[in-house]
């Protein structure tokens, strides 16, 4: 760092005395007093201060005290008590699409290394080091990816699809979006089932409740009880879902599910349009595995099967259903397998009580339009 080196004639030193006793002038004004009076190296002086210890002894960075020092040496006593205010730079800074190209450009690119994303302060420098342009704030980048591109670099979003082209998906694909596209027949009700698991997760010490200006205050350390499975099935158009809690989720396990389905829940249906993916317990061999084989063979015959394509978990809307239900109810630590069950049995019931309905938008049509890269070509 340069170095300068005060040095106060008699009138500069009582003049700095002055203003100190008396109070006159800006805070500023007295700390900039004070500093030159400790680091006067003059014949005079009545201490000897490190340029260390007089900053600190003035509450200034190292880097403001050098600043004050050069002000004095290079322009006298006035001008170091008197700042002056920063330059800017002449040349107006100009955000055009030129910008916001390399802005959308940069955010769609990897982050730096040792960042998992990239950040409006990252994304800001980053443009001033690329000489995109001279200086540019957080906030101009942020209001630009919202406004022009809505662009999120803070998020991302799992999604399941093919890599490239599938007669196999897209097949499978229409035939479930044919079936959501049926006219609603109570003989004939389209019931979309899916599974899950959740945690059973006990507190280590009691949560302190929540009070006015206070929130709820939860320790992180916690104790595991085990898994609980969730079965879920939803009939989207009638509002109508079940739920159930088990330890396991076997062949068995389904199969018993599905008997509750047909029999407790729509015993008056011809046939019952079952949609789910095709794990290997959703099959129709596991009602053998569980019931005698005239009871499996007439739980089959009520069924009729539609299985998403692989990767395409996105089209059971049971999916979606449980994801509620893990957002509204299961948010949270629950320790026993009981409770979960009691409180996902008041979740479903309040869920039908308001006859929650799904109503599927994506068509057959839509498809072969947004996801034309998946159809194979014709040989």
């Amino acid at each position: 760092m340069p170095r300068y080196r005060v040095t106060l004639t008699a009138e500069e030193k009582q003049k700095l005395l002055d203003l100190t006793n008396r109070g006159s002038g800006s805070n500023k004004v007295f700390k900039y007093a004070r500093a030159l009076l400790l680091c006067d190296q003059g014949e005079h002086a009545d201490h000897r201060w490190s340029p260390e210890k007089a900053a600190e002894a003035v509450g200034m960075t190292p880097r403001s005290l050098i600043n004050l020092k050069q002000r004095f040496v290079e322009g006298g006593l006035d001008v170091a008590l008197q700042r002056k205010p920063q330059e800017r730079p002449s040349r107006p800074v100009i955000f055009d699409g030129a910008f916001e190209a390399k802005l959308t450009q940069l955010v769609c690119s990897s982050p730096p290394e040792g960042y998992s994303r990239w950040t409006v302060r990252l994304l800001a420098d980053k443009l001033v080091e690329l000489e995109v342009v001279e200086r540019v704030s957080a906030m101009t980048v942020q209001r630009t990816l919202k406004k022009k591109n809505r662009l999120k670099p803070h998020l991302s979003k799992y999604w399941k699809i093919p890599e490239g082209k599938s007669a196999e998906f897209v097949a499978r694909m229409e035939d479930i979006l044919e079936v959501y596209h049926r006219p609603y027949d109570e003989r004939r009700p389209v019931i979309c089932m899916d599974e899950s698991s959740k945690q059973l997760i006990g507190e280590v010490r009691i949560p302190i409740p929540m009070k006015s200006g206070q929130v709820m205050k939860i320790d992180d350390e916690y104790v595991r009880y085990g898994v609980a499975e969730i079965f879920m099935a939803v009939e989207p158009p009638g509002g109508k879902r079940v739920t159930r809690v088990t330890e396991r989720r076997t062949c068995t396990d389904w199969a018993r599910f599905m008997k509750e389905i047909a029999d407790e829940w729509y015993p008056d249906a011809c046939k019952i349009v079952l949609v789910m993916d095709n794990l290997n317990t959703h099959d129709i061999s596991s009602f053998y595995k569980a019931f005698e084989p005239a009871e499996a063979l007439r739980l089959a015959e009520r069924f009729e099967i539609h299985y998403t394509p692989k990767h395409g978990s996105w089209l059971n809307i049971a999916e979606i259903e449980l994801s509620a239900l893990k957002s509204q109810c299961l948010n949270r630590r629950i320790e026993k397998m009981e409770t979960m069950k009691e409180e996902v049995e008041k979740w479903m019931t309040d869920r039908n009580n308001r006859e929650r309905k799904v109503k599927w938008q994506f068509t057959t049509a839509d498809a072969r339009v947004k996801l034309l890269k998946l159809y194979p070509e014709l040989g």
